[in-house]
């Protein structure tokens, strides 16, 4: 019989709903959403409910975002974490190819084929610590990146950066590696 300490079960039951499938959608913390949208101007949220949507245009899981067009849009992209998300980061890459921008924040998980596929296509910015999504009481046990997949064609310093009121870039404390 195999006996654990209370400090190891306590730490446990505290992480044990980031390895079920309890959920799969962690909410953007606001003032991440904020600092990115200051920077790109979002229009869409494919991937939100009507109560943690990010953007004045949303689909939710019964709209189905990987079913519609996301031309031309500059999209924020949280995709569910379960085992679909490699068809989001296919759905944002292939998106690029329409004319959008896609800005996803996804778990660093550097040893997955969607990453190897589609996020090393993209600008890769680590997040430094572990991110306190909303509505949790603890940092995610994963890293978290941001990854940046511009439309084709794309040439630095031909989109605009609006910087909004009162938040910077420089608050992220991203890692750029790409």
């Amino acid at each position: 019989m195999r006996h654990s300490s209370k400090p190891a079960r306590r730490a446990a039951g505290l992480l044990a709903v980031h390895y079920s499938s309890v959920t799969d959608e962690w909410p953007t913390p606001r003032w991440l959403f904020d600092a990115l949208n200051a920077e790109f101007g979002f229009t869409l949220d494919p991937c939100a409910t009507p109560a943690n949507a990010k953007c004045p245009v949303f689909y939710t899981k019964a709209d189905n975002g990987l079913t519609q067009d996301w031309t031309d849009q500059i999209v924020f992209m949280n995709p569910p974490y379960g085992r679909t998300i490699g068809h989001w980061m296919r759905k944002a890459y292939e998106s690029t190819r329409g004319g959008s921008t896609v800005v996803c924040l996804v778990p660093a998980r550097t040893d997955t084929n969607w990453w190897h596929r589609y996020a090393m296509k993209g600008e890769i910015r680590l997040v430094r610590g572990r991110l306190k999504f909303e509505g949790g009481q603890h940092p995610a046990p994963f890293p978290s990146a941001i990854i940046v997949m511009r439309p084709v064609g794309y040439v630095i310093g031909t989109y605009p950066i609006q910087p909004t009121a009162g938040v910077t870039c420089d608050q992220l404390k991203f890692h750029d590696i790409a």
